[in-house]
């Protein structure tokens, strides 16, 4: 006698992640498993009075997305934020952080995020004093689009006791004009000394802003997300409060940890038991070696084409970077490095050969973050060293074009962004949003990374480079899944696994690659429970 299901699903489009096309099936899910898969006749066996059956006809059935990368409760600040990506003009920027305050009277810190220079006309780095001019007495900061650099007013410095006398910290920079006087941009590090004072939430705050943060990410059919450590993040103080409401049961995402890569081994293992449930898991460490491309901060192998001097900078030597990566490796974890220019992702993959020729090859699992700008003679070593490439298709759009080559050059624009070229060359694909830089919605990714449709909306970057529908499901499914060892348990829609799924309003195959973006999640399941419903498909 076959088991009763508590859900059945229905659709003519169910992509399993095992095929390259949608199939038409129901399946059929009881005790947080899927108990089978097959047509909609053999699933009534499977059916009693209590089963709740949906159908979904030609909406697409998925397995639930897995964010690859993003900073959680930095995104819960930027949902709460002045969203800045449209402005095309420091004044435009400014009207709407003026905009926005008046709307927060209550605020004590106006925060913002993702305005973009190179999108401005001219394209000037802002400065302190056009906000000055609406936000005299109230402080504010707001964050690049890339989240490497900030802009903020004279209150924000005056509260942090940054002055022209402040020397620099370690990996970051006060910007200050020929007169020695602050300009109101902070370069990396340095951002930390004004987000120590300006997130500083109250529990009550954070709980609120984290529950929104859930509803959201089930809202675009989301079910587990890679929290990475960042410069600006008190990791530790984070992963107790996600603990809270996981003892509550309400954390309604699988939530996966990795904290900072430094040195501190056996503070690594002790958080890593502390935290090895089904929702809450470190997974492996984290660390940066570089910037970003814009502010010339992503480190290169020779000078930027645009500013001869410099090559951008490292965060650690490759000597600390072998050393605490094949320490890491040898106690079991996989490591995860902020990569974007071409020498920082030779140092990434140097740092995981030394660790592999140290202990012996292993199913280390490691991966690179961002791969935005690579030197030919890398690509090959991805698959070499079992490195993952962990990517966010849409950032290639999010900065200016013209901007973005200026700062690198003809000939290595010729290697951004190369998702096709590395999957081709057997690299395993996973991909994320680095949310709050970008949205939570998986569709822009999975949009950008099959159209390969620059910023411009019009122009196609690279299109030997794009990938299939099918591939770029399975890189935001399977990929993170087989990132975080739990392909057995995840990724794709299969009997026994557990039954993480989201359903779209429309079958993405069926649809013109454009409209991909404009798809929205109508059904989200977690452990098979509905978290988020948007209009009632069920039929009993």
């Amino acid at each position: 006698m076959n088991k009763k299901a508590d859900l059945i699903l229905s659709s003519n489009a169910v992509f399993t992640g095992k095929e390259d096309h949608p199939i038409k099936a129901s399946i059929a899910i009881a005790n947080k498993k899927i108990i089978a898969i097959g047509t909609k006749e053999e699933m009534k066996a499977y059916a009693d009075e209590n089963t709740k059956t949906y159908d979904f006809k030609d909406q697409l059935i998925t397995p639930g997305f897995h964010d690859f990368h993003l900073h959680i409760m930095q995104g819960c600040v930027f949902l709460n934020s002045v969203n800045l990506f449209d402005a095309r003009s420091e004044a435009e920027a400014v009207k709407m952080v003026q905009e926005f305050a008046d709307s927060k009277p209550d605020e004590p810190w106006i925060i913002g995020y993702m305005w973009d220079a190179g999108y401005w006309d001219p394209q000037n780095l802002p400065t302190r004093h056009s906000l000055d001019q609406v936000l005299p007495d109230r402080p504010a900061i707001l964050f690049h689009a890339e989240m490497h650099y900030a802009w903020v007013n004279s209150k924000a410095l005056e509260l942090a006791n940054i002055d022209k006398y402040t020397k620099n910290p370690e990996y970051g920079e006060i910007e200050k004009d020929v007169n020695g006087e602050t300009t109101g941009i902070l370069y990396e590090n340095a951002t930390s000394l004004v987000t120590n004072i300006s997130h500083t939430f109250t529990e009550e705050q954070q709980e609120k802003m984290f529950e929104n943060f859930l509803a959201h990410a089930a809202s675009v059919g989301v079910t587990a997300v890679n929290d990475m450590y960042a410069p600006f993040q008190d990791s530790i103080e984070e992963y107790k409060f996600f603990k809270k409401f996981e003892d509550k049961d309400e954390l309604s995402l699988r939530l996966y940890l990795w904290p900072e890569l430094n040195g501190d081994i056996e503070y690594a293992k002790q958080l890593r038991k502390e935290y090895q449930s089904d929702r809450l898991r470190v997974s492996g460490l984290k660390q940066f070696i570089d910037g970003v491309v814009t502010s010339r901060t992503a480190y290169m192998l020779e000078p930027y084409a645009d500013a001869p001097e410099t090559r951008g900078e490292t965060t650690f030597s490759q000597e600390t970077y072998n050393t605490w990566v094949t320490e890491a490796d040898k106690e079991g974890f996989a490591v995860r490095f902020h990569a974007i220019g071409d020498g920082a992702i030779r140092m990434a993959l140097d740092a995981f050969e030394e660790a592999q020729n140290k202990n012996g090859k292993r199913d280390s699992r490691n991966a690179i973050e961002h791969v935005e700008v690579i030197h030919p003679d890398d690509i090959g070593r991805f698959n070499e060293l079992g490195v993952i490439a962990s990517m966010q298709p849409d950032h290639f759009a999010m900065s200016e074009r013209g901007v973005y080559t200026d700062r690198i050059g003809k000939e290595r624009e010729k290697y951004v962004f190369i998702i096709n070229t590395l999957q081709k060359t057997g690299a395993k694909l996973a991909f994320g949003t680095d949310f709050p830089v970008d949205i939570l919605d998986p569709m822009l990714q999975i949009y950008r990374a099959v159209t390969r449709i620059d910023n411009s909306g019009k122009d196609v970057w690279h299109p030997h480079e794009r990938i299939t529908l099918s591939e770029a499901l399975k890189a935001y499914t399977a990929g993170p899944a087989y990132g975080t060892f739990t392909e057995n348990e995840f990724g794709t829609l299969e009997v026994g696994k557990i039954a993480d799924i989201a359903v779209l309003d429309r079958n993405l195959f069926d649809i013109p690659a454009e409209q991909i973006k404009d798809a929205q999640t109508v059904l989200t399941i977690l452990d098979g429970q509905v978290i988020y419903e948007k209009d009632s498909h069920l039929k009993k």
